[in-house]
């Protein structure tokens, strides 16, 4: 049955004391070795080759960022030479659109978990939840989040918050947390907008400290890493990782 309920924000469960962004944010700080322990290392390109793949690998285990986040067809190559590294392999699912089947989501996660992942990155799916067909977004979040935890692999589910509005955000983090979601992530980086300092607050708003939260998408400095933190992200996904942490000594 779709929603038509009327969203009000005084309805959803937050827990706004239970995560110290402050204390979170100097510690991660405090050196560049702590700061790549919260990068997830992103490679996505639909061009990427192999040999790109491979050299992402080695800039993941030579700064030990927190994970190599890289495309499904990637994800053998991925785990093959992160092997004994003692860091995981993220995948996405669903990417970057947010509009594959339930059954397909189940699929890809059972696929991947088998290969190796353990990090899954969905997307949210969008359609239904602007439509107001919250039951349809719980199932599917549920149904992969089962899945993911069974293989124990953690579930971050992408809201695309630049789609969004507000009143949608708070809904879709709700959802996403109650369904089992380890990690609500702001962004794809394939859409109008990524990561900003304002969504991640509002979803820390949501979360507490029931799950994560992963600012991700056009983040390449420092100072925007900063500011990320300190509005509660406790994962950020980039790219630019290297320089990033690069920005606090790493050399």
């Amino acid at each position: 049955m779709v929603s038509t309920t009327p969203i009000n924000a005084a309805d959803l469960e937050f827990d706004n004391g239970s995560w110290d962004a402050a204390a979170f944010t100097a510690q991660t700080l405090s050196n560049w070795q702590s700061l790549a322990s919260v990068i997830d290392h992103t490679l996505l390109k639909p061009d990427t080759t192999r040999n790109q793949v491979e050299s992402h690998c080695g800039q993941v285990i030579r700064y030990r960022f927190a994970c190599a986040m890289v495309s499904p067809v990637w994800a053998a190559t991925a785990v093959n030479q992160l092997s004994g590294s003692g860091i995981p392999v993220g995948v996405t699912i669903g990417f970057p659109l947010g509009a594959s089947l339930v059954s397909t989501l189940r699929q890809e996660a059972a696929a991947l978990t088998r290969l190796g992942v353990r990090e899954l990155d969905m997307v949210l799916p969008i359609g239904p939840l602007k439509s107001g067909n919250h039951q349809a977004v719980h199932h599917t979040i549920q149904a992969t989040a089962s899945v993911a935890h069974h293989h124990g692999a953690l579930l971050k589910v992408i809201l695309e918050t630049c789609l969004l509005t507000v009143e949608e955000k708070l809904r879709a983090a709700e959802i996403a947390i109650q369904a089992g979601a380890d990690f609500l992530k702001t962004s794809t980086g394939f859409s109008t907008g990524g990561a900003t300092v304002a969504d991640v607050a509002l979803l820390r708003g949501v979360a507490g400290a029931r799950a994560g939260v992963k600012a991700s998408g056009g983040i390449r400095t420092l100072a925007e890493v900063r500011a990320l933190l300190e509005a509660g992200a406790n994962r950020i996904g980039a790219s630019a990782s290297v320089a990033i942490v690069r920005e606090l000594g790493a050399e």
